[in-house]
């Protein structure tokens, strides 16, 4: 509970400056930057009404990061209205609530849409009483998913059953990889230019099932599918603030690689600001960023899994996603992507740049110039990682191919 509630002030430094180098846009050089649950702050939280549900802002009165005139500018620029529209499908479970909930405080939405195979009217009837922009809407079953997607800009699936003590990620796989098929192959039918964020584990397989589906349908664009990876990244934030008693506000650890076990890679020699680790800190926070999930599962003893830290992790990414579609141009998040950072690997987690129309560049640099600690652990997560996406893969070729719904 104390590091969901540290995770909950988390911030975030992106970079600022791009240049292209090679076959994929890249990032070389990363002034600071400061980012609140995915919205800047430059002495004030502007984008207050996240949490608030009114346009107050909320004074960080002791934070004033260094930003560059540029984005000092785009942060006092007048706010567009409401109107975006997400989609949470899976929205009456453990973390579709409160990241519907947390989705409904922000300013950038105008219409939220909740789907599930049931028990969401009573939540979008809860949610509809937050004096909030958006216009919650449920929708319930088969019968109504179409519905649900039609206009929207992001589409979110946490959906799917939730990690119990003794279960890997891949003991998920049977059961989730059907459902993320499934609602995929509708979101290609109804929203082919949507956003779509993956949170339904293992993401490590589903994501490449989404892409194959995605592909079979005509309409995959790499840059709108994400892998939600963002939880790695709030959790490393947090165990290296408290190892090391710095300022949460200050601190910015890019997590590489998957989202499950050996596959998470947290680059401590990376930390933002400069952090100096023995080696056994190092290998115990490492460890203990890999196995986080792990261990909000052990200590609610049965009774779920990391639903609200995901869901506010799940929220920030979303949040960060709408910004970048409004047209913020210093939007930057860890997440498992296509990729050719690694040439090994057709998807990968690394920090990119998001832009109007998705992934714009990938900060590359974050992978050059590794401990020797880090290279090691970077080439062991290799072949578990491939393993994962050609299990998924594998799974929509098994298939029979199918109709538009």
């Amino acid at each position: 509970m104390a590091a969901a509630a540290a995770a909950t002030a988390s911030f975030v430094q992106a970079p600022m400056s791009a240049k292209h180098s090679g076959g994929s846009p890249s990032i070389s050089s990363r002034p600071a930057f400061q980012s609140f649950i995915g919205m800047k702050s430059s002495g004030e939280c502007r984008q207050a009404a996240f949490f608030r549900g009114d346009m107050h802002d909320i004074s960080l009165r002791n934070h004033k990061p260094l930003v560059t005139v540029a984005a000092r500018n785009a942060d006092v620029r007048p706010r567009a209205a409401a109107t975006y529209k997400a989609a949470v499908l899976g929205a009456g479970g453990g973390i579709g609530q409160p990241l519907s909930l947390l989705l409904k405080m922000s300013p950038l939405l105008s219409h939220l849409n909740l789907y599930d195979i049931a028990n969401v009217k009573g939540v979008a009837a809860d949610l509809s009483h937050c004096n909030t922009p958006s216009l919650v809407t449920p929708y319930t079953g088969a019968e109504e998913l179409a519905e649900s997607l039609k206009g929207v800009d992001l589409i979110i699936i946490p959906a799917g059953v939730p990690r119990k003590p003794g279960m890997t990620r891949d003991d998920l796989f049977n059961i989730n990889a059907g459902i993320v098929k499934t609602l995929v192959e509708a979101a290609a039918d109804y929203a082919p230019k949507a956003w779509i964020n993956i949170i339904s584990n293992p993401v490590n397989s589903t994501v490449p099932i989404a892409a194959e589906v995605l592909k079979k349908k005509g309409v995959f664009d790499p840059k709108k599918l994400f892998g939600v990876t963002t939880l790695d990244v709030v959790r490393a934030n947090t165990f290296v603030a408290q190892q090391k008693t710095l300022r949460l506000i200050d601190v910015d650890v890019p997590v590489v690689g998957g989202h499950a076990g050996i596959t998470i890679l947290p680059l401590l020699s990376k930390t933002r600001p400069k952090t100096e680790f023995t080696q056994e800190e190092i290998e115990k926070l490492t460890v203990r960023i890999q196995n986080a999930g792990t261990e909000v599962v052990e200590a609610k003893a049965g009774a779920g899994s990391a639903t609200l830290s995901m869901a506010y992790a799940a929220a920030r990414f979303a949040e960060s996603c709408l910004r970048a579609i409004d047209g913020d141009a210093d939007v930057y998040e860890c997440t498992y992507v296509k990729s050719d950072v690694m040439q090994e690997l057709p998807f990968f987690a690394s920090r990119v740049k998001l832009g109007k129309d998705g992934v714009e560049a990938f900060v590359h640099t974050d992978i050059r110039g590794l401990t020797e600690y880090e290279e090691k652990a970077l080439q062991a997560l290799v072949p578990e990682l491939k393993g994962s996406i050609e299990k998924g893969i594998n799974f929509v070729n098994k298939q029979p191919a199918a109709a538009s719904v």
